[in-house]
């Protein structure tokens, strides 16, 4: 089966440890970012990486590094809270570095002003907090700058300005940026960095407590893993032009975004929304030109992931390859990577209206959040792939649905439900709800979205972390835990992935284990 080449559309963000190669870039970025600042030099950047690498980290995106941030270990207590730049620093080589210090100190953080809008710093800030949780240290302390205090200097004092700034009186893009990453004041240091006109040489003085600290140890026990997932019950109403769509479809990834969700999840098919303005009244027909909305709808979402640092589940689109129609769900991680998996079982109304053809491989995919799969629809009808991506790894199954009465919907509702039960995984359901007049076959929707769980005492009472009112545009927004799941399957009232009789059966998928 050829397949859509979705590659040249991938534009990979990708967050790691900065490396040697890395540093005339990083020298050029300083320059940009912080303009009437003393920059690093090359000896500052190299004595980061041969005393302390995995406390420096850097997002590329397409290949250029966009953004950067150091720190070191320090034991806090050592210092004076009215310390500078320079001291905490050793001069910014950091040679003071204490492998067995308690406090990650965070030195700098730049991100190139065309790519502000990205979440790159909270890339980084999400790195350092993983790093601080790895290393059982206490907490994060950063000495922040307050680049907007210039503008008021004549009107109040610098900690009158910070108090503003968190009554969210003034907006400061750094300060507020630290506060909305979970940072609390400690408070304001004068003559902090003696360079830094814009602040007036003053900082706030900020920390980040690790809330999983161990105090008898240096090692970091797990003890969650959560998910946070929105599933969108989206609207098919008449709209007149693609960016309509594109506008509808943003703003349901915003909100996830705003949530902190690691996953937003769209309904199946639900691009024949743009079907509504296609003036095609044969179904066959108007499915070929919905596939010529591919690129679009691809480069959409790729953009939606990356900018709002969320990982997408596309809902589903109708694809056109080598003249057949497949029903294919698209992944679109936050790093610009995408993924699909095609529908492997098609209904009769599939068949009859729209002419779509059959996948025949199931996948599981690796995130930032664990291995998931994607099931669409009817596909969850079918225990056997459930139980075969479950043995695979994957710990949530996605399944955006689309049906149009209630006895459809309860189908792939009650099937979903029995797929965490009996699989012992999270499965998340996001339908389409409204009505399209003017497009046949697309007459009329019906959905209740929700996040289902194994039903055990350690889970919500009835296995439900939330659920939409049924047929009304709406999202919910719920947390999953991995964690929790790993000790259900070793210890739950009933274990059924460990019962099973593997001695009387087994699940093999023919073609995918013959390749």
């Amino acid at each position: 089966m050829s397949s859509f080449d979705e590659s040249k559309y991938e534009k990979k963000i990708i967050l790691r440890n900065i490396e040697e190669k890395d540093i005339d870039q990083i020298l050029k970025l300083q320059k940009v970012c912080f303009p009437n600042m003393e920059p690093w030099k090359k000896e500052h950047l190299e004595s980061h990486l041969n005393i302390f690498p995995e406390g420096q980290f850097c997002v590329e995106y397409d290949g250029k590094v966009v953004g950067t941030c150091s720190s070191l270990i320090v034991n806090f207590d050592e210092y004076d809270e009215k310390h500078t730049w320079d001291e905490i620093t050793d001069e910014g080589y950091i040679t003071n570095h204490d492998p067995e210090g308690y406090n990650l100190y965070g030195i700098e953080v730049m991100v190139h002003p065309e790519f502000r809008r990205m979440k790159i710093g909270r890339r980084l800030y999400e790195a350092r907090k993983e790093l601080t949780e790895r290393l059982n240290l206490k907490s994060i302390i950063i000495g922040g700058r307050i680049p907007y205090y210039h503008k008021y200097a004549d009107k109040m004092s610098p900690r009158e300005y910070v108090k503003e700034v968190v009554n969210h009186n003034i907006f400061d893009p750094v300060l507020t940026f630290q506060l909305m990453n979970g940072f609390t004041l400690m408070r304001v240091n004068p003559s902090y960095l003696p360079d830094d006109k814009a602040s007036n040489a003053h900082a706030t003085l900020m920390e980040w407590n690790n809330i999983d600290y161990r105090a008898t140890s240096k090692r970091h026990f797990k003890t969650s893993f959560p998910v946070r997932i929105t599933t969108i019950q989206y609207m098919m109403k008449q709209i007149y032009t693609f960016d309509e769509f594109a506008n509808q479809v943003e703003y349901y990834t915003d909100v996830a975004s705003d949530y902190g969700s690691d996953f937003a999840v769209f309904p199946e098919i639900f691009t024949t929304q743009l079907m509504s303005y296609l003036d095609e009244k044969s179904p066959s027909q108007a499915v070929r030109r919905l596939t010529e909305y591919t690129e679009d709808y691809i480069e959409l979402f790729t953009e939606l992931a990356v900018r709002y640092n969320v990982n997408i589940v596309g809902g589903s689109h109708f694809v056109e390859e080598d003249g057949k129609i497949y029903n294919i769900a698209y992944l679109f991680r936050r790093d610009g990577t995408i993924e699909k998996q095609y529908k492997l079982h098609i209904t009769p109304n599939e068949r009859k209206w729209w002419g779509v053809s059959p996948g025949d491989k199931v996948n599981v995919f690796d995130t930032d959040c664990g291995k998931v799969a994607i099931l669409i629809c009817y596909d969850i009808e079918f225990p056997e792939l459930s139980r075969y991506v479950t043995d695979k790894g994957a710990r949530i199954i996605f399944t955006p649905f689309c049906t149009d009465d209630r006895q459809g919907y309860l189908r792939v509702r009650y099937c979903a439900q029995a797929r965490a039960i009996e699989n012992q995984v999270y499965t998340v359901l996001a339908g389409t709800v409204g009505n399209l007049p003017q497009t046949e076959n697309m007459d009329i929707q019906y959905a209740q979205s929700g996040i289902f769980t194994p039903s055990d005492f350690t889970f919500p009472r009835d296995g439900i972390v939330g659920e939409c009112n049924p047929n009304i545009e709406t999202v919910v927004v719920g947390d999953v835990d991995l964690e929790i799941l790993r000790r259900h399957r070793r210890s739950g009232s009933v274990m059924q992935l460990r019962d099973r009789r593997r001695d009387l059966y087994e699940v093999t998928m023919k073609k995918q284990d013959e390749q």
